[in-house]
């Protein structure tokens, strides 16, 4: 039994442990890149994106949809980068349960739908950077060692 945990459970999180960095890291960049270049897209079309957030039943279209455009581009920027990440992963967070919420809630008849929107792993990804935090790889850390808060939660 001990050979077993050994090999399928502690070799793994050994090999593991050597690219803990890029785990954040990915992540920030993939999903990042993604709302970076939607945001951008919407404050590019805001008109179609006001009546899409009227048609939703979004309260105050003409207010939200810039600023939750603003929030997915700018966003999305800062995961890139790495900066502030557990701030902006957290509105982003907020903004798919909203859509979730307002775009698709009429569509969800079991947990396996819910489940399977683009909009739960894209919640999913963002709570995880909100509680992880952005990694070794990226703008907070080097704030942190600037500023000599190395011993701060990271």
């Amino acid at each position: 039994m001990n050979f077993l945990v050994n090999l399928l459970v502690v070799l793994p999180a050994r090999v593991a442990s050597f690219f803990a960095w890029a785990g954040p890291w990915v992540m920030r960049l993939v999903v990042g890149y993604v709302f970076m270049l939607s945001g951008w897209t919407k404050l590019n079309n805001l008109p179609q994106m006001i009546q899409n957030f009227t048609e939703w039943g979004i309260p105050a279209p003409h207010i939200l949809t810039p600023f939750v455009s603003g929030v997915e581009c700018f966003g999305g920027a800062m995961l890139i980068l790495g900066l502030f990440t557990r701030i902006p992963a957290a509105m982003l967070a907020f903004t798919m349960i909203v859509a979730i919420k307002s775009a698709k809630w009429g569509d969800v008849d079991s947990l396996e739908t819910l489940l399977g929107f683009e909009e739960a792993t894209y919640f999913a990804a963002f709570f995880w950077l909100a509680v992880v935090g952005p990694g070794a790889v990226s703008l907070d850390r080097v704030l942190l060692r600037v500023t000599g808060n190395d011993g701060a939660p990271k």
